[in-house]
């Protein structure tokens, strides 16, 4: 697994870490790089890396996910810092941008070493994945698809090609007819100000193969396991924003918490320095990794 750590100037001792990882379809040279540097600023020492089968991580087939081995990704990173140099190993959290704020949740629901969550502009993968945005799909519309997903298997095997699913438009194809969020997503991941040559969402997208990957999972299959204390935070605006408010209203005890930011969109907890609550993202940490 590939990654980037990031040390607090001047800071000394034993000191508190977090993983952190996303976009979905992002490498860590996107938002995860960003978060990272922002919070070591903030005295933590942090992990960014990219998931397996994407970025510099090894693995192939190439632009693939999977629920488990991602979840595991997360899970390896919390055993490097716990045998890190300078890092305290009872003071370790983990932060997911997007896709992985669902996949940050599922790791800190299995591994107890995992003692505070962010979950940033998260999106609930599976849950898309099996019914669509706002749970528009259906249960034909979800077999139509893995039928194609077959079909398509098969002539690959065939072939020995590959398809991959569908990517962000590129900004100058833009007609303006598109729903808000795939705008904005163009606007990021197509666009100077988050285009990176080794991001998936940058570049020809996820393997149509890996999309039934999420059809028959789920996160969080056991909440009450998730004890750790939990951030969630959301744009006002985001259309993402039920995924994290439903998560949200799943979780148990009385240390979670879901904070909206006033006026922001999804892609705006991408990169936005002064929409992005740094500071409240570190207080949580600072209040929870004692």
């Amino acid at each position: 697994m590939a990654a980037d750590l990031y040390l607090p100037k001047g800071a000394t001792g034993k000191l508190p870490a977090i993983a952190v990882c996303g976009l979905f379809g992002g490498v860590k040279e996107q938002s995860s790089g960003l978060y990272a540097q922002t919070l070591a600023e903030r005295g933590f020492i942090t992990l960014a890396f990219d998931p397996s089968f994407t970025g510099e991580s090894s693995g192939h087939p190439r632009d693939v996910f999977s629920l488990d081995i991602n979840t595991e990704d997360f899970q390896a990173s919390v055993d490097y810092l716990c045998n890190l140099d300078g890092v305290d190993p009872a003071r370790v959290g983990i932060l997911g941008i997007c896709g992985w704020g669902c996949i940050a949740l599922n790791a800190a629901a299995n591994d107890p070493r995992i003692k505070a969550v962010v979950a940033s502009t998260m999106y609930d993968m599976p849950r898309i994945g099996a019914w669509g945005y706002n749970d528009s799909g259906t249960a034909d519309d979800r077999y139509r698809a893995k039928q194609e997903i077959a079909d398509l298997r098969t002539s690959e095997y065939a072939a020995g090609l590959t398809k991959h699913a569908f990517t962000t438009i590129p900004v100058d194809q833009l007609t303006g007819k598109e729903p808000a969020f795939v705008r904005q997503y163009s606007e990021y991941y197509k666009a100077p100000r988050g285009y990176h040559p080794r991001s998936v969402n940058s570049n020809l997208g996820w393997m149509q193969q890996a999309m039934t990957g999420w059809m028959n999972n789920a996160i969080l299959s056991h909440p009450e396991d998730l004890r750790a204390p939990v951030l969630i935070v959301h744009g006002e605006k985001a259309h993402s924003r039920y995924m994290g408010e439903d998560i949200y209203r799943r979780l148990k005890g009385d240390n979670k918490q879901l904070l909206i930011v006033p006026g922001a969109t999804h892609t705006d907890l991408y990169d936005q320095t002064d929409k992005i609550p740094f500071d409240r993202i570190a207080d949580f940490y600072r209040t929870n990794l004692k």
